[in-house]
């Protein structure tokens, strides 16, 4: 008996199958964080069809086969794997997590060195195979490497984004709605600028059903605050230094943040993320500044970037995010 006896009397055969993918994502890196990222894809259905890429082959295909082994419990998906870029092709997103692991007490931006050199060799080949892609990065610095990603791909700025300050939102909603009581998906804030020490919340914006803060206690967010919300916003930016600390790195609280980005990219939301991209000549911002703002998504990545209605204090501390982050973009070699 042929090898595929079993399988032709089990099947009529009355068409060829023609592989289709519109919803292709490749992860490259298979780090805590792109396996995160990878494993919320999967389990939120956001999409079926996921490609690993990583230079550690047995890394790689562990992973791979850890998460086939679970395609019962998924919907039909189809997960591989490989050392080689060219299995990225038709990529509709691709997930750049690869690159230096921050250390304890170490700053994002004490990375970026040594992750620009690490793009030099991943963005050229995953432009080459998915040509029409979106490029999302995760890795950190983040707004600078987007600034890299962008350079090295030639694509246009609406297909380049970072992940950026979508997550330390996440973090401020969800600290904010501990001291409230109420549920994070019920309270509105945003965290702009750097993802990382000079990230700026927009205070004068938080509310609850549209009730501001600021109209029931002017000083929230500021030094003449008695009830001390300012705090959370440090508790922000430590937030990553301290779950570095207890476990050593950070992971799922990103990876369901990437999640949803892909997810507004894939379905055609046009859901309002913090994402990090050029703020160049917005709020008085010189130069392609990469950092992040309210940004419209969907399947051209970003249309809209918001015109946020800012205090003084917040357009200025958001000058100073940007400005320190394009004098690190000009200091490194691309």
């Amino acid at each position: 008996m042929s090898g595929e006896a079993t399988k032709d009397a089990l099947l009529t055969k009355i068409a060829d199958k023609i592989p289709v993918s519109s919803d292709r994502v490749t992860v490259v890196g298979s780090g805590q964080v792109g396996m995160a990222v990878a494993f919320s894809l999967l389990t939120q259905n956001i999409s079926n069809d996921i490609v690993l890429i990583d230079m550690v082959e047995d890394k790689i295909k562990g992973e791979m086969l850890d998460l086939q082994h679970g395609s019962l419990f998924l919907r039909n998906a189809n997960i591989t794997a490989s050392t080689d870029y060219a299995a990225s092709a038709g990529s509709k997103i691709v997930v750049v997590t690869a690159g230096a692991r921050q250390n304890e007490g170490e700053s994002r931006l004490d990375l970026v060195q040594r992750n620009t050199d690490i793009m030099k060799s991943i963005i050229p080949q995953l432009v080459q195979n998915s040509p029409n892609c979106i490029l999302i990065i995760v890795s950190n610095p983040c707004d600078v490497l987007t600034y890299v990603a962008w350079k090295l791909s030639g694509l246009p700025k609406n297909r380049v984004f970072g992940s950026g300050t979508n997550l330390d939102t996440s973090r401020f909603r969800f600290l904010l709605s501990q001291k409230l009581g109420v549920s994070p998906n019920s309270v509105h804030g945003w965290v702009v600028g750097e993802h990382g020490d000079t990230s700026v919340p927009i205070w004068s914006g938080v509310n609850v059903a549209g009730v501001r803060l600021r109209e029931i206690n002017p000083n929230v967010g500021t030094d003449s605050d008695p009830e001390n919300y300012k705090q959370l916003h440090k508790d922000v930016i430590n937030s990553a230094y301290e779950v570095i600390r207890l476990k050593g790195y950070t992971n799922w609280a990103v990876g369901l943040s990437v999640s949803s980005l892909c997810q507004s990219v894939l379905k055609n939301t046009n859901n309002v993320h913090a994402v990090s991209t050029s703020l160049k000549d917005m709020y008085g911002i010189q130069g392609d500044s990469f950092a992040s703002n309210p940004c419209v998504l969907n399947q051209n990545g970003i249309t809209e970037v918001l015109n946020m209605q800012l205090s003084n204090s917040e357009r200025c501390s958001l000058r100073y995010s940007a400005g320190c982050l394009l004098d690190l973009q000009n200091s490194i070699n691309i």
